[in-house]
Order: C-alpha cells, then sequence, then structure tokens
C-alpha cells in the first residue's frame, strides 16, 4: 500500500492528504495555469478525485469555477492553488509545490508548450506537446 502523502497551503489555514498513486504527472504551459500560479508553467498531478482529502481548514478553501463540474480549489487567506478538480469532476490536478512530502511520480512531459510563455526557455530533456497528450 502506498504511503498518504501531506500538502498545505503557504500560510498553513488549509491541509490535505493524497495518496501516492498518481496516474500522470505533468508541467503546464497553458495559459490559464500560467495565469492560476503566476509562474511559467504549472507542475501537477494527476488522480482520482477520492483519494485526496482536506484534512484541516475546509472553512478557508476558496472554490473558483463550477463548484459541481470543473474548478480550482485555493485557500482563501492566502491564495495558494492547490488543486484543480478536472475531468468531469472524476479527477483532481494536484499542485506539486504545495505537497509537503514527495511523490514518487515527478513529471513525464510538457504541455501545451505551443502556447508557453515566450520569456521561458524549457532546459530538460522531457518530451514536449503543443497541446495535451
Amino acid at each position: 500500500m502506498k504511503p498518504l502523502l501531506a500538502g498545505r497551503c503557504l500560510c498553513g489555514a488549509v491541509h490535505y492528504s493524497v495518496k501516492d498513486e498518481f496516474v500522470y504527472a505533468l508541467n503546464c504551459h497553458c495559459s490559464n495555469c500560467r495565469r492560476a500560479t503566476g509562474s511559467a508553467f504549472k507542475p501537477f498531478a494527476g488522480i482520482e478525485r477520492d483519494k485526496l482529502r482536506i484534512t484541516e481548514g475546509e472553512d478557508s478553501l476558496l472554490i473558483f469555477g463550477d463548484e459541481r463540474a470543473e474548478h480550482d480549489v485555493r485557500c482563501k487567506l492566502c491564495g495558494s492553488l492547490m488543486f484543480s478538480v478536472v475531468r468531469q469532476g472524476q479527477y483532481v490536478h494536484v499542485t506539486l509545490g504545495t505537497l509537503t512530502d514527495s511523490p514518487s511520480m515527478r513529471p513525464t512531459a510538457h504541455i501545451f508548450v505551443g502556447s508557453k510563455a515566450p520569456w521561458y526557455s524549457i532546459t530538460d530533456q522531457l518530451p514536449q506537446h503543443d497541446e495535451f497528450g
């Protein structure tokens, strides 16, 4: 059985646990992820939604988007983007930077490099895809 990983927001108001059973991990360069993170790309790992649990601070969650469908989950106090609910609400994309523990899976590719920030250069050897997949 794989261990549970801990994660939290910047201010510590929201904590979560997620099973170390990620299905995929990617670096997304789309304009939405860049805007959501304020960074050149969003490193994330995808997992079934029921494998992530808020362990502290549920009253400090800020839902951005359709709560019954796809949306981002942030801390309403510090603004940290912790995960996105995607794929018809069945999966979450956990932002790897909010994990306290190290996951066993690392990003395996860059996606949406066709719309990456022109000021950023990808310097690793991971595969690059213009879109998803």
